[in-house]
């Protein structure tokens, strides 16, 4: 069952002289429970694609589609609650509340949208993360690896159709970024999660079911 559909997707910044095309008429789709790398040089347009499918940015031209739904044509408030209920971020630096410990950040999103938490849900999560031992620590109590567990635990605890994650290992040691890959593939598996991943690291990618390579804004490859 395809569950992401990418049609001709594209992003320009700037005007005459200054125009950068960042996207260039992107197309592909992925499937239920697919586990995709898209890897790239920096620069290549891969994180940019990323925040289009995601609904963090607009494109110039082109659609998305998450489980059938044109999500631009949404507006941005109706853009937002979908984004919040359907899709799951998660990114290089965390971006954890400070003054939350883990286990209010995780339950973030289901607050925001004043929805109760599922506690055998968190409860498996916690133990998923494992972060059961550390659900009341703030973040600066956390090291890097269970600060980035944490933030996908937030991503994860909402059950969202897609998790979208951006250099997820970029700012972790070697042993703590084979823990978070072993992580996405357990929820993969496990909550048969689909999850889109953008790296640089062709062998943090290897480990996805599925790598799209981008080049300048184009599709060169997929294996």
């Amino acid at each position: 069952m395809e569950i992401l559909k990418v049609e001709n997707l594209t992003k320009v910044y700037g005007k005459g002289s200054t125009e950068v095309i960042a996207l260039d008429n992107v197309s592909f789709s992925v499937e239920k429970g697919e586990f995709v790398a898209i890897v790239g040089a920096s620069g290549s347009g891969k994180s940019t694609l990323l925040h289009l499918i995601g609904g963090v940015d607009r494109p110039t031209s082109g659609k998305v589609f998450i489980d059938g739904k044109d999500i631009y044509a949404l507006n941005d408030d109706k853009l937002a609650i979908f984004r919040r209920r359907q899709v799951g971020l998660v990114y290089q630096f965390y971006n954890l509340i400070p003054i939350l410990n883990v286990e209010e950040n995780i339950t973030l999103p289901l607050d925001l949208d004043s929805r109760k938490v599922n506690e055998k849900h968190l409860n498996e999560l916690l133990d998923l993360l494992g972060l059961k031992n550390r659900k009341t620590h703030l973040p600066n109590q956390l090291s890097g690896g269970q600060q980035q567990r944490t933030s996908i635990g937030r991503a994860l605890i909402t059950n969202p159709t897609i998790v979208l994650a951006d250099e997820p290992t970029g700012n972790l040691d070697s042993k703590s970024s084979d823990e978070i890959v072993q992580l996405l593939q357990k929820s993969n598996k496990e909550y048969k999660q689909t999850i889109i991943m953008i790296t640089h690291n062709m062998e943090i990618a290897k480990c996805a079911d599925r790598i799209i390579k981008i080049e300048d804004g184009k599709i060169v490859k997929g294996e």
